[in-house]
């Protein structure tokens, strides 16, 4: 079997490729010598023109597309131009937390030109400097909190510009099994591959990993080797550099460390994709065509991924080598966190045949997993919303509903159609329709429960209610297709098997 390499088909399954192209680049990763020569790209004219600046990024695509090991030399000046600075603050979301400067989108944009021109010869002459971002915390659907980093508005703009370059290079290099924070891809797109993977091929085991603070942990050092692997252009690598060394400002504190690269910025997730790129994925790819006995399948949405086997002996000889392999690059998997369980078409068959119960589930990028049939008797993969998540939802909107009590029944009409809408476009896929069902009445009598708390006066009866529910209450439809059918859209019909 061959691998395709078009952007257009995404693959589930690690194929083999037609050349050594993957083995170069994991090789590089592990220390290897750098692949030699310059970038012999044409360097665009510095000019406004968004159609000329397009055109530089697509001649650095297609030298990237030719060849695999050409390192690119001339990459700075694609960041420093001005229509790149402006289309990269124009991206930035308006009403975004400011970082430690307390520069808003608004303010900055009362000066767009001037502000934009000095930044750009700033970055020319070497001037500017990346500032320590702003620690902040969100809440997750276990009760703890994650770590954010907010930098200032001017490190967005360039960390985006940033990130539109280097994604001229990297989408050209990354397997099709990846999916995490890349163009024209979302969380869907890897649910449906997982999905159709299962189904599809010979998976009788799966491999549900966690890969314990990846972002955490990710060494500085690694990053920037991994990084210079396509990139020669000293000034982009010294950009990375800054971003990663400028700390977090906590309390009135400023740390550094030589790990970690923190989620909040436009960099890292692409650095993330980049390090698991060679870390994983091309390693990966390798295994399966050296080691695999059976069927190998893979997904990965950064650093969330799911791998099938045909063979047990498979599952724990891939599982083993992976620690070791994550080992060497500073990761680790989450011991109780990661399993390998029977999963498949033939896991509740064979099960019961020796006497135990139905097969486990996996969870994946909020939903769960589970082997189950059609009303006709095939074997489909039903994915249902992860009540640890729905539990996290609910709670969050009895807060919110609690803090706009007092507000008037339109404003808070409002803000329960776009949790219920929300809800619905995320978790509606086929096979999912009671979950949404059930969360949309949860909400509905949690803002029963509100309105009723409003006076003593006038109580809110259930007739008044059910007419104010049929105006604002969004109803809970199933948004998504069947996974083979969006499936074979993106990839136009070609299988991700051959």
């Amino acid at each position: 079997m061959t691998h395709e390499r078009e952007k257009s088909d995404r693959v589930v399954v690690p194929m083999k490729p037609s050349n050594d192209v993957e083995k170069s680049a994991e090789e590089m990763a592990e220390g290897r010598t750098l692949a030699k020569g310059n970038s012999r790209e044409t360097t665009a004219s510095r000019t406004q023109s968004r159609t000329r600046a397009n055109s530089g990024l697509e001649r650095v695509r297609q030298a990237a597309r030719k060849d695999r090991k050409q390192r690119f030399t001339a990459l700075f000046h694609h960041v420093c131009d001005v229509e790149r600075l402006r289309t990269a603050y124009l991206a930035l979301k308006r009403d975004a937390a400011a970082g430690v400067d307390g520069e808003t989108w608004r303010h900055h944009g009362e000066a767009l030109e001037e502000n934009l021109a000095d930044l750009s010869q700033r970055l020319r002459r070497g001037a500017y400097r990346a500032q320590p971002v702003r620690r902040a915390y969100i809440l997750k659907a276990d009760g703890r909190q994650r770590p954010l980093g907010v930098p200032t508005l001017e490190d967005k703009i360039v960390q985006r510009a940033t990130v539109v370059v280097l994604n001229a290079i990297y989408e050209e290099d990354f397997l099709g099994f990846s999916y995490g924070f890349r163009q024209g891809l979302n969380q869907h797109n890897a649910l449906d591959a997982v999905a159709v993977g299962i189904w599809s091929r010979r998976v009788n085991y799966v491999l549900d990993a966690d890969v314990r603070s990846f972002f955490d942990t990710m060494k500085h050092s690694w990053i920037v080797k991994l990084v210079e692997h396509r990139v020669a252009d000293k000034r982009i690598v010294r950009l990375i550099e800054q971003w990663l060394t400028a700390g977090v400002h906590e309390d009135g504190q400023r740390t550094r460390s030589a790990e970690g690269a923190v989620q909040g910025g436009s960099i890292s997730p692409l650095l993330a994709n980049i390090y698991l790129h060679y870390v994983f994925d091309l390693w990966v790819q390798r295994w399966r065509r050296q080691h695999g006995r059976g069927d190998v399948i893979a997904v990965r949405y950064a650093d969330d991924f799911i791998v099938g086997f045909e063979h047990r002996r498979d599952a724990d000889a891939f599982l083993a080598e992976l620690r070791e392999r994550f080992a060497k690059f500073g990761l680790e998997l989450h011991t109780q966190k990661t399993r390998i369980l029977e999963f498949g078409r033939y896991a509740a068959s064979n099960r019961a045949r020796r006497g135990e119960r139905k097969p486990e589930t996996f969870d994946f990028l909020g939903f769960t997993h589970i082997c189950a049939k059609t009303r006709a008797g095939r074997f489909i993969v039903r994915r249902q919303t992860m009540r640890r998540r729905r539990q996290a939802k609910l709670s969050e909107v009895k807060t919110e509903l609690r803090r706009r009590m007092t507000l008037p029944i339109p404003e808070q009409g409002a803000y329960i159609r776009s949790v219920v809408t929300g809800h619905a476009r995320y978790y509606g896929v086929p096979g999912n329709g009671a979950a949404i069902c059930a969360f949309r009445f949860d909400v509905g009598w949690l803002w029963l429960r509100a309105l009723r708390r409003r006076g003593q006066t006038r109580k809110m009866n259930a007739e008044r209610f059910r007419r104010i529910a049929a105006r604002w209450l969004a109803p809970a439809r199933i948004c998504h297709p069947w996974p083979s059918q969006r499936l074979d859209v993106t990839t136009r019909g070609k299988s991700r098997m051959r």
